[in-house]
């Protein structure tokens, strides 16, 4: 049996119903902070597209918080170089856009390179 996801006390569907007053007093100051100063208009029109239901959403707009009538939508939203899909789910509520589209790979290292080593200096490079 899997076990139900809960934020707060409540299911995903609790979540998805909450009016926007309830939800600012469950989400952390700043991102409560940023909601009360009202939306930019990238993100008016991110959500106008959300409301109307239009599938294949792509956005800049990193800075916008996930609000619960986003659960189970996939928005793809830019990193510098290109659109990364996500799937938005109840435990993402509450967080940034951009915190789920990361603008930085790992660092990867393969073997070094001629001359990277003391012993690889004897070694002809023809």
């Amino acid at each position: 049996m899997a076990k139900e996801f809960v934020w707060h006390g409540m299911n995903e569907e609790e979540i998805k119903k909450l009016e926007m007053k309830d939800f600012l007093k469950l989400i952390p100051a700043r991102q409560r902070r940023s909601l009360k100063r009202g939306f930019s208009e990238t993100q008016k029109n991110l959500l106008a597209k959300i409301e109307k239901g239009e599938q294949n959403i792509k956005t800049h707009c990193r800075n916008l918080v996930i609000l619960p009538q986003m659960i189970g939508l996939f928005i793809k939203v830019y990193n510098g170089k290109d659109f990364v899909p996500i799937a938005i789910t109840a435990d993402m509520v509450g967080h940034y856009l951009g915190e789920f589209a990361l603008t930085r790979k790992g660092v990867s290292h393969s073997a070094a390179g001629v001359g990277a080593t003391r012993s690889s200096k004897a070694v002809s490079a023809r």
